[in-house]
């Protein structure tokens, strides 16, 4: 991975069908800090980061994770240095809570004691009782399936760490004590991240460093405190004033 970036997007298009999503997009991510992407619905954010992912394949341009183009092939290998976490957690309802977490770790070949002393020190990261892990889904809060996810999406220890609005599924008061666990294991281990969200707010607080999509266009980047006061666009001007 390079020192500087984590991500690296060069001359990105996309279209399905008649509907363009990104045309000549291009933005590089800093490493080892949170990076936020805003931006309104149909913006383009979610389709990014399926394609940092390889979910999806981009019509012409390059991304470069790691240091590398994104696979077109052995892309299980490759995605086993991201972590994933998605908004409403999208555990598996038959699995508990353990199980969900561990998952890939036991794809992998990892031995059950291996398995058991990460998804523990992933609980206590997230300051959730032992207990749950032998909870199902359905058993838990929204705030503690939101956490769930996210220790399942850090459980392969990856180097990169992609966010789709995991926060904005659970009520404020719940989203203010994940956004301080999330802090905390950020300044535990500092993992380039990618989060997607609509919350300028969220943004300001979690993120080092600030992307705003316009109709699949970058509108302005920065650091927020940049953006913030300084809007380079009637757009990213009209953002701000409806949310902060």
């Amino acid at each position: 991975m390079s020192e500087a970036h984590s991500i690296s997007i060069r001359g990105l298009s996309k279209a399905y069908g008649s509907l363009g999503v990104f045309t000549n997009l291009s933005v590089s991510f800093p490493a080892g800090v949170t990076s936020a992407i805003v931006g309104t619905s149909g913006s383009g954010k979610t389709t990014l980061l399926q394609m940092v992912n390889g979910l999806e394949r981009p019509d012409g341009g390059e991304i470069r994770v790691f240091g590398e183009t994104v696979p077109t092939t052995q892309l299980e290998a490759f995605r086993q240095r991201i972590g994933y976490a998605v908004q409403g957690a999208g555990l598996f309802p038959h699995l508990t809570a353990k199980q969900n977490v561990t998952l890939v770790a036991r794809l992998n070949g990892w031995s059950e004691q291996a398995m058991d002393q990460r998804c523990d020190e992933l609980l206590d990261d997230m300051e959730l009782p032992r207990d749950v892990a032998d909870r199902l889904p359905r058993q838990l809060s929204g705030g503690q399936q939101q956490r769930i996810g996210l220790c399942r999406a850090l459980m392969l220890n990856p180097q990169l760490l992609l966010l789709d609005e995991p926060f904005s599924a659970v009520d404020p008061v719940t989203r203010l004590g994940l956004y301080q666990q999330f802090e905390q294991v950020q300044q535990r281990k500092a993992v380039s991240t990618l989060l997607v969200t609509h919350d300028l707010r969220e943004a300001r607080r979690l993120a080092r460093f600030l992307v705003i999509l316009d109709a699949g266009q970058v509108a302005q980047f920065g650091t927020p405190e940049h953006v913030l006061s300084h809007p380079a666009t009637p757009f990213v001007e009209t953002l701000i004033e409806s949310q902060l």
